[in-house]
């Protein structure tokens, strides 16, 4: 169970407020990302708060904190003992989603009692246990939202917080073992560009931990594999004065293809689990040329090449359907499923069970249906599953943490660096 200092006073409930006084300063400066933009970092504000971050980390005694010309805060909390142990590194991302406004964050401390709340900004916007069963498990606990105008920003501010509140921690308390630790908190993970530019040479870690999962004591070792796609229309535009026998409209083209997509399958809100999606997710242009942008995800890359065959077959029957049009499909792999690289440094996982063990709490394996920095760079070549900050509800205006599970979170990676270090030096005995 999780530690106490004698008095009865939990490990957890004395890291929780570092790490919430943390993710309040942090969680009121914009730092949503631009999917449209072509900037490194796609948004200027992104680096407000990791400007932030390089001086409270320098402030605690990590000299070598810096942020780098590609918008990564990189710094190093030195080994504790002399025996070799893995480098690790922690990993959280400063941007926020674009589902929602990030700028004039208002977050509240509330007891929640139970039952739906109203959120004081706009009273429409309620925390719904119907919606999200989760508060059920949260009833007299404090938690964390937003006024209802916002997103809160717990994805993926709680992760930074999480990992500062351990940091200071560790300072604090040179007695605890543990090895060398890199930090780094990435920008653009919203948006899909969260370790384009990362050098893991910098970097310098054996192996890494996203501090960005939901639940209470979860592990994500396995997310989607994803394809993204642009389906491109082609017609012929006369003007609608003389177009009979001679226009080819590809706005008509490009619906017709997205009608003849699954109705009762394969789409979002029609799969849960591990069940894979084909997803429309903007239709663009014009009678000449219309745009359909896709993603398409699956946890098995043999079902997602099926689904990629899908959409070539319906744009070409979309097509056949309109003498004179024309299509081409672009397709691009932003990530694979993680579980096919972490399948072999099944040591990296179990290290983190141990480390949930230790803070008193259940291990949840599990999936996400989504991808995370770790899905990068476990592909990459270094092993990062996902570890639970207690966020919930992200990328909405209904967005939640609690207080204790953001406590739990930071002890669990206190524990995690320990684990590393005690398995170093049985291993060297």
């Amino acid at each position: 169970m999780s530690p106490t200092d004698g008095s009865g006073t939990t490990l957890a409930s004395e890291l929780a407020p570092l790490a919430v006084a943390g993710f309040l300063r942090y969680v009121v400066i914009d730092t949503q990302a631009d999917p449209e933009s072509d900037s490194v970092p796609t948004t200027a504000k992104q680096l407000d708060l990791s400007r932030l971050l390089v001086e409270e980390l320098a402030a605690l005694g990590l000299s070598d904190a810096v942020l780098d010309e590609h918008g990564y805060v990189f710094a190093t909390l030195p080994t504790t003992v002399a025996h070799h142990v893995p480098t690790i590194a922690l990993i959280a991302h400063v941007d926020t989603a674009p589902d929602a406004s990030g700028a004039n964050v208002k977050p509240q401390v509330v007891k929640y009692e139970g039952g739906v709340m109203s959120l004081p900004g706009d009273s429409r916007v309620m925390l719904d246990p119907a919606i999200s069963p989760e508060l059920d498990n949260h009833i007299g606990h404090e938690i964390i939202t937003s006024d209802g105008t916002t997103l809160l920003g717990a994805d993926n501010k709680a992760g930074v917080a999480e990992i500062m509140a351990a940091v200071e921690y560790l300072v604090a308390h040179p007695e605890i073992r543990h090895g060398p630790v890199r930090i780094c908190f990435t920008r653009d993970e919203e948006v899909g560009k969260g370790v384009d530019l990362l050098d893991l040479d910098r970097l310098a870690a054996d192996a890494a931990y996203t501090i960005d999962g939901s639940a209470l004591g979860s592990i994500e070792d396995e997310t989607f594999s994803a394809l993204e796609a642009k389906v491109i229309f082609t017609g012929i535009a006369v003007h609608p004065g003389f177009a009979k026998n001679r226009l080819v409209n590809a706005v008509k083209v490009a619906c017709r293809f997205v009608e003849s997509l699954p109705a009762d399958s394969l789409s979002p809100e029609t799969t849960d689990g591990r069940e894979g999606f084909v997803n429309p997710m903007t239709i663009a242009g014009q009678e000449d040329r219309v745009t359909v942008a896709m993603n398409l995800r699956d946890f098995d890359a043999e079902r997602l090449a099926d689904h990629e065959r899908l959409i070539r077959d319906l744009a070409a029957d979309a097509v056949a359907a309109y003498p004179g049009s024309s299509v081409e499909i672009e397709v691009v792999e932003p990530y694979r499923n993680m579980k096919e690289y972490l399948v072999d440094h099944p040591h990296v996982v179990e290290a983190a069970a141990e480390a949930i063990r230790r803070t008193g709490l259940e291990v949840i394996g599990g999936f996400v249906r989504g991808g995370t920095d770790g899905s990068r760079l476990s592909q990459k070549g270094l092993p990062t599953p996902n570890l639970f900050t207690g966020q919930h509800d992200i990328h909405s205006l209904h967005e939640w943490i609690c207080v204790d599970d953001m406590g739990a979170a930071t002890e669990t990676i206190v524990h995690l660096l320990a684990v590393w270090a005690e398995n170093a030096e049985r291993r060297d005995q």
